[in-house]
């Protein structure tokens, strides 16, 4: 089983942060492999700093998917509600894995967000 985390980052204003991929030519919200002797908590707040520059806390658990990834080995991402409390997504520079990294109000994300339960990761969020 391939573990990881991610998160939905909403600011006081409530709007979110969605990065765009483009080995696969989506928007997602920010998430990744869990390393070894990481817990998902810990690898939820890396990933999303990796990807997006942000410094987040854990607000509370919003969801769990389970999946086969594209090499067909089962797949389990947690996500969490997140607040950013340093960084600026405009720090972060392109590099092949993430290219874009956006704050969106909610029915902007529900229009570029490419994933059905990423919507419902926002509407849960």
């Amino acid at each position: 089983m391939i573990r990881a985390a991610g998160g939905v980052v909403r600011d006081a204003d409530g709007n979110v942060v969605v990065v765009h991929r483009p080995k696969y030519d989506d928007w997602t919200f920010p998430k990744g492999k869990l390393d070894d002797g990481e817990s998902f908590e810990q690898a939820a707040v890396r990933e999303v700093e990796e990807e997006t520059g942000l410094r987040c806390e854990l607000v509370e658990p919003i969801g769990e998917l389970t999946y086969r990834d594209p090499k067909g080995r089962p797949k389990r991402v947690r996500y969490w509600l997140m607040r950013p409390i340093d960084g600026d997504v405009r720090d972060r520079e392109p590099d092949a894995e993430i290219d874009q990294v956006r704050w969106v109000d909610p029915t902007t994300a529900e229009q570029l967000l490419t994933y059905e339960f990423d919507r419902r990761l926002l509407r849960s969020g």
